[in-house]
């Protein structure tokens, strides 16, 4: 398994423990809602800058967007 489908789980599987629509994530990150479906759905790789954002979101280290299970 690949790093981008790694992050992209971690992504929407920590958003929804957190209980955020993809648009909360967004707006709270400064991004756009359809980058982050778009991360989620494995189309784009995300920027360090942007893996910082939504980890502060969320909440946790950027690392833990980047664990495997």
């Amino acid at each position: 398994m690949g790093l981008r489908t790694i992050f992209a789980r971690n992504l929407k599987a920590r958003r929804l423990e957190r209980g955020l629509s993809q648009e909360e994530l967004a707006q709270e990150a400064g991004l756009d809602r359809s980058y982050v479906s778009l991360l989620e759905n494995e189309r784009y790789s995300v920027s360090l800058d942007t893996l910082e954002k939504l980890a502060a979101v969320l909440k946790i280290e950027p690392v833990e967007l980047l664990r495997t299970s």
